[in-house]
């Protein structure tokens, strides 16, 4: 009789729990209904943004790279380069959004992936008429400044660092080590530059120069970009801009900004200027990040000398036009 009593108990208590927990389940689902029900959806990245007036953050933090033309898997862990473009996008396409915070945290990033950044910006303001404010938090050099160029209006945390105004080619010379362990590398070409920059050649003073002037087509891109966005002459842009990394103060002294000031005033101000509107940031569509979550398995995974010295080389050596700050390269 007390075994089926006890039995009577477990069940009676298990039935509690579940009704509890449905209970809840139903109580948050029938929350998020209400609210997306508030919200319109657009099909074309998934991206969900809100149906009344609203001013969207865009966030880019990490290096600026497109992570479909990187040669490692995991390049673009803490950004994600067209799922930021498809934002700006859907953006764009609402009616009830009113402008957009670019909230800057990088270093920089790719030539390439910088500059489709900035022209997707570009591309906003043009076709929509709405603003693009900047704000930088920790820094945001080189790729991380360039883009900020898409924006009328800038402000920067005063612990920021921004600038680094320049373009960089990163190549790895490891032929005094190949020629140590007696490893020769053997190439067929169809002109004798097509190997240039290759780890295990010295390069000649014509490929020297060869890089050279992609390092300065690349600059002078810049300069222009930076000239245009700041009002200021090409002349007065490369007085400022030799690479160097500024503090906040120093760049409002240089007006590479236009405040000192937190993300809260910044944004406070911002939805005043429109109206008070409300301000929005998306949440990552992705419960699970994969790419994260890979990257970090690849971590703490160990790893040989070989493998760390590979991934080294490739790193430091990619050969790829950066518009990046470097330690000890700003």
């Amino acid at each position: 009789m007390k075994n089926k009593q006890l039995i009577a108990l477990v069940v009676a208590g298990m039935v509690f729990v579940f009704v509890c927990s449905s209970s809840v389940l139903v109580n948050t689902l029938s929350k998020r209904f209400e609210s997306s029900l508030k919200l319109n959806s657009f099909s074309h990245s998934g991206n969900v943004l809100p149906s009344t007036p609203h001013i969207g953050v865009v966030k880019v933090e990490g290096t600026i790279v497109d992570s479909s033309s990187s040669s490692s898997l995991f390049a673009s862990e803490g950004y994600n380069h067209q799922n930021t473009l498809d934002l700006i996008e859907d953006m764009k396409n609402s009616s009830s959004n009113k402008g957009i915070i670019l909230y800057v945290n990088s270093p920089g990033g790719s030539v390439s992936a910088s500059d489709e950044l900035y022209l997707k910006l570009k591309e906003y303001t043009e076709e929509t008429g709405r603003p693009i404010w900047t704000y930088m938090a920790d820094q945001a050099c080189s790729g991380g400044y360039y883009i900020s160029m898409a924006s009328q209006k800038i402000y920067a945390n005063r612990n920021t660092w921004t600038g680094s105004i320049g373009v960089l080619i990163s190549l790895m010379n490891y032929k005094d080590l190949y020629e140590k362990i007696g490893i020769k590398g053997i190439y067929f070409t169809s002109g004798k530059n097509k190997a240039m920059g290759a780890g295990d050649l010295d390069l000649t003073e014509e490929q020297q120069e060869i890089f050279q002037s992609l390092v300065d087509e690349s600059y002078e891109q810049f300069v222009e970009i930076v000239a245009e966005g700041r009002n200021m002459t090409v002349s007065d842009v490369k007085k400022i801009a030799d690479g160097r990394v500024y503090s906040a103060k120093q760049a409002l002294d240089k007006k590479l900004i236009d405040e000192i000031a937190t993300y809260e005033d910044m944004k406070e101000a911002f939805s005043e200027e429109l109206g008070d509107v409300e301000i929005y940031t998306p949440e990552s569509n992705n419960i699970f990040n994969l790419s994260s979550l890979f990257g970090y398995i690849s971590k703490i995974k160990p790893r040989s000398d070989a493998e760390m010295l590979i991934e080294f080389m490739d790193k430091n050596g990619s050969g790829v036009p950066m518009y990046y700050a470097k330690p000890g390269v700003f």
